[in-house]
């Protein structure tokens, strides 16, 4: 199996500002785990607006037949966890799907000049 990501799957969804934090935790206990375990890598990312929070999760397949397995069909379809509907304010209809045309992961060191 190659190690090199060609697909990142994109999931958005937001909660209102009072329940970001335990959606948080939510998240990271029900919904990151199963994509550690299957994914080549995965990202959460949080931005809090007024009034409510977003949450995006990315996580990164070799091909496209490797993440129709993880979903057990169609990748593009929401497979929400169980307390979903109790911490979004919608449920996301859809995942986008975008190969990746470029990978340059190396980052800069930060130099402290002070």
């Amino acid at each position: 199996m190659t190690t090199t990501p060609t697909i990142a799957r994109i999931w958005r969804g937001r909660t209102r500002a009072g329940v970001g934090d335990a959606y948080e935790v939510y998240l990271k206990a029900e919904g990151i785990p199963p994509l550690e375990k299957t994914a080549l890598g995965v990202q959460l990312f949080r931005e809090d607006r007024e009034g409510e929070s977003w949450f995006t999760t990315i996580s990164y397949w070799p091909d496209h037949e490797s993440m129709t397995a993880f979903t057990k069909g169609e990748p593009t379809k929401v497979h929400h966890l169980d307390r979903d509907p109790e911490f979004l304010i919608e449920l996301p209809e859809r995942i986008q799907i975008h190969r990746i045309l470029l990978d340059r992961r190396r980052l800069r060191g930060y130099r402290n000049t002070q």
